[in-house]
């Protein structure tokens, strides 16, 4: 199956929400391969000019708007002069969540309901939500062990943590915003994440390619929760960009939910290997699980590659060696937080507290 022009997109106006993040970029990067024009909005809280410079943004951006998703009139503003918006902006990671309640509401419950009803009020042609593989939790505890493995977008969903939650909240209320006044829409589920440019957030154990390849290149241990037993499906940061992009203008995604993933599982310990593979004299270390972590399966992916006639082509190999030569030639990637952890520290900081009393 070979990935297909993404037609309809030249000279279209795409407002990103999120934009300057690590998908954000990504997807402002493919649609402008595209000939389509982007706005982009964010706060710019997420990471700091190091980061974004890598991401290829930051304040001096021509294309972005710095603000909240919070503030209406700016939010309207933009909606009105866009043909298609992409709501990628979110309080991300279970850590950052648990930890940070009110943040995590403002931005991932009160900030997608203002955008969503300036959506609404509007002429855009299609929303695209990004919610996340997480809102399946463990799967569904009654399946058979064969249906456990793989997540399908119609099966019973248990979400684990905060943000999980907050997204399966946001895909609800994106249907009834939306679908109250007609507007099209299309919600994706990315699996698990992962590319040059990935910098790890502290406390965000999933991301487990960025993290350990970076350890690695520090001479650091790479630590193991629950063994490396859990798996994901890790797809790699351009093909979800791809993917993203199709779903702007593919018909049969109107009203959709749509697993982002590729089908493969693979366990937290074989990356482990595939970076030791680069790292030879990397140590790897079994630690606790995590808490609220899901122990993952794989996507199916057969209603995405029905709807937008399209696979992702990365195999983890490869995209692993890919963010390995990165990291190798732009050391300062590496954030400052990283160089100074230890294997003790690193342990307490995944047992996230419980939320404060407001």
């Amino acid at each position: 199956m070979t990935p297909q022009p993404h037609d309809g997109l030249h000279g279209a106006r795409v407002l990103i929400t999120g934009g300057a993040g690590f998908i954000g970029t990504a997807i402002r990067q493919t649609l402008d391969q595209a000939g389509a024009t982007c706005a982009l909005l964010d706060n710019l809280s997420a990471y700091g000019p190091t980061t974004l410079t890598l991401l290829g943004t930051g304040p001096g951006d021509p294309q972005l708007t710095v603000g909240d998703i919070c503030d209406e009139h700016l939010v309207r503003s933009l909606v009105a002069d866009a043909d298609y918006v992409i709501h990628a902006a979110a309080h991300s990671t279970v850590h950052g969540c648990t930890t940070d309640p009110q943040t995590a509401f403002h931005s991932n419950l009160a900030g997608t309901d203002t955008v969503l009803r300036a959506v609404a009020a509007s002429s855009v042609r299609r929303f695209i939500l990004l919610s996340t593989a997480q809102v399946y939790g463990h799967g569904d505890p009654h399946a058979s062990p064969e249906q456990q493995g793989v997540f399908t977008e119609d099966q019973l969903l248990n979400p684990l943590n905060p943000y999980a939650n907050a997204k399966l909240w946001a895909e609800g209320h994106t249907r009834q915003i939306l679908g109250a006044v007609g507007r099209d829409f299309t919600i994706v589920r990315p699996f698990s994440v992962y590319g040059p440019g990935q910098v790890p957030k502290p406390g965000a154990a999933s991301w487990v390619v960025a993290q350990f390849t970076m350890y690695a290149a520090l001479g650091q241990q790479l630590l193991l929760n629950n063994g490396g037993r859990q798996v994901r499906d890790f797809i790699c940061r351009d093909d979800v960009a791809a993917a993203i992009a199709r779903c702007l203008t593919a018909p049969g995604a109107a009203e959709q939910i749509l697993n982002l993933g590729t089908g493969t599982q693979t366990s937290v310990h074989e990356v482990a290997e595939h970076v030791r593979a680069h790292f030879p004299d990397a140590a790897i270390l079994d630690a606790p699980r995590v808490a609220q972590d899901p122990l993952g399966a794989c996507a199916d992916t057969s209603r995405m590659e029905t709807v937008l006639g399209w696979r992702p082509h990365t195999t983890v190999t490869d995209g692993i060696a890919r963010y390995v030569e990165w990291v190798r030639t732009t050391p300062n990637a590496i954030p400052d937080w990283m160089r100074a952890e230890t294997s003790a520290s690193r342990i307490d900081a995944w047992s996230a507290p419980a939320p404060a009393a407001l």
